[in-house]
């Protein structure tokens, strides 16, 4: 038995993932790490590390010599050097599957408010201004295309959600190239068609920044944009740009390349942005959900009885 340490967290407590490494005899340690030397300072000692933002890099590992697993809070992995844990035999666990309604039903929330211009509408009457018109230019759904990029298991979600509603759906993913009942196109097809782009990718190294300012020159004038994946699917330098010279109609946003987001940070000066604070995943039952199996994943790799 040994000590597993939070690296960080921002849920409300630990205390699922406590009951179940204690009730397997492990002692566990909580932090709030932020970078690479945080985590090596908090690390010391510790057989397992859970980590929900916070780098667990190959400065990391190499520095730990005791680790023998690794935990994340959620679905994305890109705060892990995977390569680096595999080169040392040390099994790295998510929970892939544990919110995949609740961050469709998220996207689908961003997309109607967007489309039928809701949150600019409550900000005109809470303005004292009582006209439909502040929400812009609302058209029906069956006359909207959204391009889904990411056809993993939240794309195909959204798919099947949005699909009864009317609007015509499209889909980019080299992964995925082809999901019954949902018409694959190119990216830069995808990109020049729709009304609405809806981003459920994957991040890594091939591609961070795949919305830069050659994808938003192709999009469509007047276009929305939503991202509930990854923040640094998006430059959002270029996303600023493009909002601010009207070319993008507005976007929904739940991802930031810096979270949370900094006082003073243009998106929050524009009027046709919609900012939510990483908040997609959440649900009681997802949170509860998530907790559970990615320690009861560490309990068991640690006890040689390896989960799937």
């Amino acid at each position: 038995m040994g000590l597993i340490v939070i690296t960080d967290c921002d849920h409300p407590d630990v205390d699922i993932e406590r009951s179940i490494f204690e009730s397997a005899g492990h002692q566990v340690r909580v932090e709030q790490c932020r970078s690479a030397e945080d985590v090596i300072v908090a690390g010391r000692g510790g057989i397992g590390l859970l980590a929900q933002y916070a780098p667990i890099d190959e400065s990391v590992m190499a520095a730990l010599p005791g680790l023998r697993v690794i935990g994340r809070y959620g679905v994305g992995l890109d705060n892990i050097e995977l390569p680096a844990a595999a080169r040392r035999g040390i099994p790295v666990f998510n929970v892939p599957d544990y919110c995949v309604s609740e961050v469709a039903e998220h996207a689908l929330g961003l997309i109607l408010a967007l489309t039928r211009g809701l949150v600019f509408q409550d900000r005109g009457v809470q303005s004292g201004t009582w006209d439909f018109r502040v929400g812009g230019t609302v058209r029906r759904a069956s006359t909207i295309q959204l391009g889904i990029v990411g056809l993993g298991r939240i794309g195909r979600a959204l798919a099947q959600r949005v699909a009864p509603l009317g609007y015509r759906v499209v889909a980019a993913d080299p992964r995925h190239p082809i999901v019954e009942g949902i018409e694959s196109v190119e990216f830069d097809e995808l990109l020049a068609t729709s009304d609405v782009v809806s981003i459920h990718s994957w991040l890594d190294d091939t591609n961070r920044h795949l919305f830069d300012s050659r994808a938003f020159g192709l999009m469509k004038a007047g276009a929305f944009l939503v991202n509930t994946a990854r923040g640094g699917l998006v430059d959002q330098a270029a996303l600023v740009a493009a909002l601010q010279s009207g070319h993008l109609g507005g976007a929904g946003l739940d991802v930031l390349e810096q979270e949370p987001i900094p006082p003073g940070d243009p998106l929050l000066a524009l009027p046709n942005v919609i900012l939510t604070p990483h908040a997609a995943f959440y649900s009681r039952e997802s949170l509860i959900e998530m907790k559970r199996r990615v320690s009861e994943s560490m309990v068991g790799a640690l006890s040689k009885n390896l989960p799937e």
